[in-house]
């Protein structure tokens, strides 16, 4: 059924936040109201932007007369309440006020997604509206709707990608330019990628947010944040960026969730976010600046890739309104969206069942038997050696060795335990560092 906009009333839009995103949502609206209307088949009216302070210097497309501090009384009043604030709260509080008012909610909240989800989820199933959240995960990039509804038939095998920009960012300035991390987190705060506190993004908290929501979409099984092994980049340095060069690597911050059975046969689901060693040819290696790029493995459909721009005003606004239009139209022409499918049930099992291949770099003496001696403790422990890389360093007559170990696919379990056992040789100086390899 087709609609002209003017038979059907106005649907009342409030909008929670008017930072960067906001703002580029309340421009679209008042710009393009024409089109959207054409779109829904019904007008978008603005009812209110709630911000936490009046006062606070504005774009000039927001119109003060607009902007209100009670945020409660705002979302009680509107068809569709689009939450763009951040946080746990009080943005849940206000998501389940407008739902227990009627209103459809759309997000780009990933933290409240992947802490609270379920009641999210509950609350609108049984209200009989609609969330959407397709900005939560990867700004511009269309993920959440293909692997919710798209893939709805087939059997996703593993989800794995770059999905966040920040760090993106900051692992190839220091890739392309030699930079540390600390000034690469600083050029990024100047062009406005990281937060002036870069910790959601360089520990590795966004991006398991993400992953969060990506597993719980893909293997229709409830996946929360803390489900997530994680770990971020900053105990990166200059120097693992140089040696994943000379080994024919890029270092990326990969998501990585993935259907795996654990030693004792249980189907599962494993969730981790950690930097990773790609491959150079590795298309996920090409990736730069503050991009991103998710690859969906599946059954029947085979490998697909999902790239774009992962963050920044317009394409998260993009996504946030593809949402709005579609809930709007479910309001107009009746019927709602997707619900929750969690039917499946997987266990999330713990980080150690994971298995890869693994780099490990380690400062040794420069004895003859020391390679031996280091190639036992892994063969004690069933990790077999893919390669060895080794150099010679000269401090003021104090001469040692770098050995780059590439290992053979084994188990996180059983790489942990090698690590401790070579750590302890009395001929190891360090474990400088320990990276998975994709």
């Amino acid at each position: 059924m087709a609609l002209t906009p003017g038979t059907h009333p106005p649907l009342r839009v409030a909008v929670l936040g008017c930072g960067v995103v906001g703002t580029e949502v309340v421009r679209r609206l008042v710009t393009e109201a024409d089109e959207l209307a054409a779109r829904v088949g019904a007008p978008l009216e603005l009812v209110g932007v709630a911000v936490r302070s009046l006062d606070a210097e504005r774009d000039p497309v927001v119109d003060r007369a607009l902007l209100t501090t009670d945020a409660e009384s705002l979302v009680e009043k509107a068809d569709v309440v689009i939450e763009l604030m951040g946080g746990i709260e009080p943005a849940r509080t206000l998501v389940l006020r407008a739902v227990e008012h009627g209103a459809s909610v759309v997000t780009a909240n990933k933290a409240l997604l992947a802490q609270e989800g379920p009641a999210l989820y509950d609350a609108v199933d049984d209200a009989g509206v609609d969330l959407y959240y397709e900005a939560a995960v990867a700004g511009a990039i269309p993920i959440v709707r293909p692997v919710r509804e798209s893939l709805a038939g087939d059997t996703v095998q593993r989800v794995l990608g770059i999905v966040n920009g920040t760090t993106n960012y900051v692992l190839d300035s220091m890739t392309t330019t030699g930079q540390g991390l600390d000034e690469a987190v600083a050029d990024a705060q100047a062009l406005g990628y990281a937060e002036a506190d870069p910790t959601a993004d360089v520990e590795g908290y966004d991006a398991a947010a993400k992953a969060a929501i990506l597993a719980s979409l893909a293997f229709h099984t409830r996946v929360a944040l803390a489900d997530v092994d994680r770990t971020g980049i900053t105990g990166l340095t200059a120097d693992d960026v140089t040696w994943a060069g000379r080994t024919g690597h890029v270092l990326k911050l990969l998501a990585v969730a993935e259907r795996a059975r654990a030693a004792d046969g249980r189907e599962g689901v494993l969730v981790r976010v950690r930097p990773t060693l790609v491959p150079a040819e590795h298309q996920l290696a090409a990736v730069r600046q503050a991009f991103n790029a998710v690859f969906v493995e599946a059954e029947a459909a085979g490998e697909l890739m999902f790239y774009g721009r992962g963050a920044g005003g317009s394409p998260t606004a993009s996504a946030v309104l593809g949402d709005l239009v579609s809930v709007a139209r479910h309001r107009v022409l009746g019927g709602k969206g997707p619900v929750e499918s969690s039917h499946a049930d997987l266990p999330v099992l713990d980080g150690g069942e994971a298995r890869s291949r693994y780099q490990v770099r380690l400062e040794v003496d420069d004895l003859p038997g020391v390679l031996a001696r280091v190639a036992a403790e892994l063969a004690a422990q069933d990790v077999s050696i893919e390669s060895v890389r080794q150099t010679l360093q000269d401090t003021d007559g104090d001469v040692s060795a770098t050995l780059v170990i590439t290992t053979h696919t084994a188990p996180e379990r059983a790489l942990r335990s090698t690590v401790d056992a070579v750590a302890a040789l009395d001929v190891v100086r360090a474990v400088v560092s320990v990276l998975p390899v994709l």
